[in-house]
Parts: structure tokens; C-alpha cells; sequence
């Protein structure tokens, strides 16, 4: 996959007052920086796919997602980038208007193809899609090339003074790639779903030392995936106006969120350094009303 400009990444070292009373070090990796669209973890997920599929001569590539899926309109536009056919995969019915990550995704250039929950849950494909210049990436860059793309991440920008690197759970995918990158840090993920007891053994799939302790919290969900109470918002908006750093609700938010909440109930021992990864997604903001938030 062809290199983005890696030069408009910081890691932003803020100031929360929690994190300064308990003696802890916080800063944000801005990996969302990288890219308008191919933002965050996206691009370093997608890189070896994409390789891949250039490699091989697939000149199709196919995916899936819901409506409001930062993997599906990442994908369509590294697939522009490449110049590659790609077609999403949708669940659910199709909506009488689509939401702003669809038309943007179309817009890009990728065919939208809707199918029945059921369908999509058991990853069924339309006939038409199952022809040999395709290549199927997995919903959210789900896979063991995905987690090696991520695991690219540390490769740039995680220095080994961090005692702990943070990051949003969807698929697992990253937090796989981190924890088969990094020694002698923990990572810690924060799930964006509601019960997904099966989310640690999606992670554990795609660990090179299956053996490894998951370090996961499930109690940050705000209702469930893409789910969202007041108080979550009212965070978001304050830790906006402290760091100047925007966040979505449905993963950074909760990322961010919990690890304040953890450092407050001392879940960090003091002089802990710990690295947020801003993995990028602020387009699914575009689904709250004007004015919900301030950034």
C-alpha cells in the first residue's frame, strides 16, 4: 500500500487534571493525523491487504460493514488511491437516504451492495462477487495481515518509555497487532460493544504468543456499539476544551473516557506513562444532530 505522509503524526502530551493529582503520564498517539479519510488505524490495518491484492492481481476488492463502518469508506478510498475496483457488502436493508458515510463511500467509487442480516452474519456472498479477481478483507480488517498492519504502528511512533498503550476494541484487530509488537508495555483495550464476551477470543486468534494475558474492559460501552448517554458526550466536549483534541463517540470517546475513569479509581500506579492511541473515526460524529458537540 502506497505510504502516507507519516510527518503529520504527533503524540500530544496533555494535561488532565485526574492524571496530574495521581502522578501519571498521558499522552495521545494522533495516528487519525495521517490521512482525511484513510485516518488511524484504518491505513496501517488495510496496508498488507492492499499489498497483497496488488501482488496477486486482484483488482477487486470486497468488504463489509454497517452504515456508519469508518472501515468501509477507508477502504473505498485506498482503494481510489490504487486505482482497485472494491464493492461493500451492507448489512441490513437498503435506507431511503444513506447515511453520510455510505455517500461518501459511494462517491469514492464503491458498489454498495446491501444484504439481510442473516446473510451478513454468516458472511454470505452475492454470486456475482465470488469471481477470481476478487480479494475479500474481512469486516474491520479482521485477520492476521490486518493485526500485522498494525502492529506497524510501533514500528514509527510507540517509544518504550510508555508503561501502557490504550487503545478502542471493535474486532480486535489492533489490539492484537500492539500486543504482538510491543514487550514490556501493556496494552489495554477498551470495547466499544455491549457483551461481546467473545471479543477476547477474537484477539487471542491472532496473538503470536497465544498465552498472553488480554487486558480488557467491557464496562465503557455507553449501550452498546455506537451508543451514546449525555455524560459521554459531555466528556468528549471537555476533553476537547482541555487538549484540543477531538474524539468520536463511538471509540475514542469511550477509550478516552475510560482511561480517565480508571485513572481515577487508581487502577494506574503513580509514574505510570501512559500513550492513547487516537485511532482515527471522526466521521461517525456526522450522525449527531448540529451542535452536539463543539469541535
Amino acid at each position: 500500500m502506497k505510504e502516507l505522509c507519516f510527518t503529520n503524526i504527533t503524540v500530544d502530551s496533555v494535561t488532565i487534571p485526574v492524571f496530574v493529582q495521581k502522578q501519571i503520564g498521558l499522552s495521545v498517539l494522533r495516528i487519525d493525523q495521517l490521512h482525511e479519510i484513510v485516518s488511524g488505524n484504518k491505513w496501517f490495518k488495510l496496508r498488507y491487504y492492499i499489498q497483497e491484492a496488488v501482488e496477486t492481481n486482484k483488482n477487486h476488492i470486497v468488504t463489509f460493514g454497517g452504515a456508519y463502518s469508518n472501515h468501509i469508506v477507508a477502504t473505498a478510498a485506498a482503494c481510489r488511491i490504487h486505482q482497485l475496483n472494491c464493492t461493500g457488502i451492507i448489512r441490513g436493508e437498503e435506507a431511503v437516504s444513506l447515511s453520510p458515510t455510505l455517500l461518501q463511500a459511494k462517491e469514492l467509487g464503491m458498489q454498495l451492495v446491501f444484504i439481510s442480516r442473516e446473510d451478513y452474519a454468516a458472511k454470505k456472498l452475492p454470486a456475482l462477487l465470488n469471481s477470481e479477481d476478487s480479494y475479500i478483507i474481512n469486516e474491520g480488517g479482521y485477520g492476521r495481515i490486518g493485526a500485522q498492519g498494525a502492529a506497524s504502528i510501533s514500528d514509527h511512533f510507540i517509544p518504550a518509555d510508555y508503561s501502557h498503550i490504550c487503545c478502542a476494541v471493535g474486532t480486535g484487530t489492533m489490539m492484537a497487532g500492539l500486543m504482538n509488537a510491543l514487550t514490556g508495555q501493556q496494552v489495554i483495550g477498551i470495547s466499544a460493544m455491549k457483551n461481546n464476551l467473545q471479543l477476547e477470543e477474537a484477539v487471542r486468534q491472532l496473538l503470536t504468543e497465544p498465552q498472553q494475558q488480554i487486558q480488557l474492559f467491557h464496562d465503557y460501552h455507553f449501550g452498546g456499539y455506537a451508543k451514546h448517554k449525555p455524560t459521554l458526550l459531555s466528556f468528549m466536549n471537555e476533553f476537547y476544551r482541555t487538549t484540543g483534541i477531538p474524539s468520536d463517540f463511538v471509540y475514542t470517546g469511550k477509550l478516552f473516557y475510560a482511561i480517565n475513569d480508571l485513572a481515577a479509581k487508581d487502577f494506574f500506579s503513580p509514574g505510570s506513562k501512559i500513550l492513547l492511541i487516537h485511532s482515527g473515526g471522526l466521521q461517525g460524529n456526522r450522525s449527531l444532530s448540529k451542535d452536539t458537540l463543539i469541535f
